[in-house]
């Protein structure tokens, strides 16, 4: 951890909820509580599991995690 207000230690976090802001929630009509969680809980698992990514190689966060502990075991 760094020092009180330095924003490095939130900008992973801080760069996702504005991805999922602005894929998932603007211009969408609001909705109960718990179909918010719900959305939120499908978008995560969405963005984790079968999002593809260029800068790895194509494959999902999920998948090349798996593929690099393989590669390195």
């Amino acid at each position: 951890m760094s020092r009180k207000a330095t924003c490095a230690d939130n900008a992973s976090m801080e760069n996702f909820f504005g991805i999922l802001k602005q894929e998932m929630y603007y211009g969408e009509i609001l909705v109960s509580y718990e179909e918010l969680k719900r959305r939120i809980e499908e978008y995560i698992y969405w963005y984790n599991n079968e999002r593809s990514k260029e800068k790895l190689a194509g494959m999902s966060p999920v998948e090349y995690r798996t593929q690099s502990s393989q590669s390195a075991a």
